[in-house]
């Protein structure tokens, strides 16, 4: 009887060790050959979609939105996806009803019907990203989300095409585990960053599995694509998977979208890279 109580308390004991264990190894960034993030070293503010106000004839992802961040000497956080012909535009969202009034998806337009479409009230056009990055050219670093609306990852090897070619500093990141993940097989030297948040508090889970969403949220996608840095919502900073990112596996942290000078402030410690908008950084 006593060496039966002895071996279930043992069981008992042993269990959330190695439950504990395997959490940590999920969570876990990549831990070695890390490439050298020199985004962390130089520039700490990255401006969200360029340095725009879409009151004004500088929206965002617009062109002229970049070479204000650029003037101002802020990194650029943008994001890419893919149109039905295959062009690489820089634009947020997966359809056009917001910025252009337009109810159709990005990947169902070509690009010369993309090309027609003003931003918001202004002239500006949704840019190629090949454009954007000849404006660039390495003045700052960037940070290039890819929006995948489904699981194929060709325009991760469209985009890396271009990138080849490209002098600047640069790190990529994306929400979809996917696009993260092609840069682990196929470019393991580029600085790859996933992103995550809480979405049942954000309630950001229309047509989404719960279980996907949890997982996302507590980063257990990072046994596959061991992330070089985490891109977390800055309203959850208290996340315990990020702050174990941060302060054991020490995995640069980025913050999104820090929207006031106080907000930046009062961050500081919990982060290390910050991606703002809407106020410019003193």
């Amino acid at each position: 009887m006593g060496k039966g109580i002895s071996k279930l308390f043992r069981k008992i004991l042993f269990a959330p060790v190695v439950t504990g264990i395997g959490y940590l190894a999920a969570i876990m960034p990549r831990m070695f050959q890390r490439p050298t993030f020199e985004l962390i070293e130089k520039k700490r503010l990255y401006a969200h979609r360029g340095l725009y106000d879409n009151k004004t004839d500088a929206p965002e992802n617009s062109m002229k939105a970049f070479k204000k961040a650029i003037d101002a000497g802020f990194g650029i956080e943008l994001d890419v996806q893919l149109t039905k012909d295959e062009r690489v535009v820089v634009f947020h969202d997966f359809d056009l009803k917001r910025i252009c009034n337009v109810d159709k998806k990005v990947k169902d337009l070509t690009y010369a019907e993309i090309s027609k479409l003003n931003i918001l009230d202004t002239d500006c056009k949704i840019p190629l990203f090949e454009d954007v990055l000849e404006l660039v050219d390495g003045k700052v670093p960037l940070i290039i989300e890819y929006k995948l609306p489904d699981f194929k990852t060709d325009i991760c090897e469209i985009v890396d095409g271009m990138l080849q070619y490209y002098n600047g500093s640069y790190c990529i990141e994306s929400f979809h585990p996917m696009a993260v993940f092609w840069y682990r097989i196929k470019r393991p030297e580029v600085v790859r960053g996933i992103l995550s948040s809480d979405y049942v508090a954000t309630g950001d889970v229309e047509g989404a599995s719960p279980i996907v969403m949890s997982m996302s949220k507590n980063l257990l996608f990072n046994f596959i694509i061991r992330p070089d840095f985490v891109a977390y919502d800055c309203r959850f900073f208290t996340n315990p998977s990020r702050q174990i990112c941060k302060k054991l596996f020490k995995a640069p942290s980025v913050a999104w979208t820090i929207k006031s000078q106080k907000e930046l402030e009062l961050r500081q410690d919990d982060y290390d890279v910050f991606i703002f908008e809407g106020f410019i950084p003193e």
